[in-house]
């Protein structure tokens, strides 16, 4: 499945049924008189928030939308039926931006089985039954359903994950989350960069978590180079961040404030959340080198540092155990591994 975290739709709520101009004629009734009945109303348009979607590509296929519009309203006081509502599904995440600016949030959906009705039917009209008074015995006037209301609107995926990867290019982040999760990125011995987030659950310690990994950033990406910053909305939601460094890049320390910078750049908080540093890559390097990249990190700014190896799977554990600490604790107590319920000694009877 192709990954899209941004489309532009059309959506246009359902119009108003007609009011109906209608005079009851029957035979052996002496009076008659106006009966028309009201219009219906015109269906909503809902953005429904729905788990197990992680991408916006059906709206690149799909792009306008309209709901039903009101049935009109007829003779003997029947009523139009009320048009239904349109419900757009969308991953858990999604916000719609207006199309006017694309910076004012119209909605914000966060949490699966969430609704959010974006713009309502129009209603119904009156029939001529309902301007009859004493005085107007046989109305012939009647009311138009209201118009509808029709916007564009941008869709936009944040994805929700708890922990958020980020680094320079060839840092190691695709072999790291392939490490500690059921993710299957691809790695290979040469050069290049992801080109699409990915998400993977971390179990740890009876605890489990989701961590984004996004396309590596390189200096200037907040202008635009490379593969750009749009990929750092995605983890805005973040609770904390891991910045991973090559410990065979040019100079650690560069590549700390490069990417700094990027955040920064960006805004939206990024740079004020809590950030654990992971050298990566020590497999390949001594103990002395890897302690002396350790100092300057830390002289650079870093306040704590994790030599860790995404291959082998060397300083995983306590890197992970650093970002238990920034996640809210588990809600269900875990049973200790190896430990068991107590079991009842009575023979089993079906009676």
């Amino acid at each position: 499945m192709h990954f899209l975290d941004q489309a532009k739709i059309y959506v246009r709520a359902g119009a108003g049924g007609p009011g109906a101009v209608s005079f009851r004629r029957e035979k052996y009734i002496q009076y008659g008189g106006p009966d028309g009945g009201n219009g219906g109303k015109g269906g909503d348009i809902i953005f429904e928030a729905v788990a197990g979607l992680n991408t916006l590509i059906d709206f690149r296929y799909t792009q306008h939308f309209k709901a039903q519009r009101g049935g009109h309203g007829s003779g003997k006081n029947r009523n139009g039926a009320a048009g239904e509502d349109l419900v757009i599904k969308v991953p858990v995440g999604t916000q719609v931006i207006s199309d006017d600016d694309r910076e004012t949030v119209l909605a914000d959906l966060t949490e699966a089985g969430q609704r959010v009705t974006l713009l309502e039917g129009g209603l119904g009209g009156r029939g001529n039954a309902s301007y009859k008074t004493s005085t107007n015995r046989a109305p012939r006037q009647h009311q138009p359903g209201m118009p509808t209301e029709e916007l564009w609107v941008w869709l936009r995926l944040k994805l929700l994950a708890d922990v958020g990867l980020v680094g320079l290019p060839n840092a190691g982040k695709s072999t790291f989350i392939n490490q500690i999760t059921n993710t299957k990125a691809k790695v290979g011995d040469y050069a290049f960069t992801t080109l699409r987030p990915q998400l993977g659950v971390v179990r740890h310690k009876n605890r489990e978590f989701v961590l984004a990994d996004i396309p590596g950033l390189i200096a200037g990406a907040a202008e635009g180079a490379g593969v750009g910053d749009r990929f750092l909305g995605h983890i805005e939601r973040c609770r904390v961040l891991i910045h991973l460094i090559d410990v065979n890049g040019t100079d650690p320390a560069e590549a700390l404030e490069i990417v700094e910078d990027e955040l920064a750049a960006y805004g939206e908080g990024l740079d004020e959340k809590p950030r654990l540093i992971a050298l990566n890559k020590i497999d390949t390097v001594d103990k002395e080198l890897v302690g002396a990249f350790v100092k300057e990190l830390k002289a650079a700014g870093a306040k704590r540092v994790f030599p860790i190896s995404g291959a082998t799977g060397k300083g995983l554990d306590a890197l992970l155990d650093a970002v238990l600490e920034y996640l809210p604790a588990a809600t269900v107590t875990e049973r200790p591994a190896g430990e068991r319920e107590e079991s009842d000694d009575t023979p089993w009877s079906p009676l």
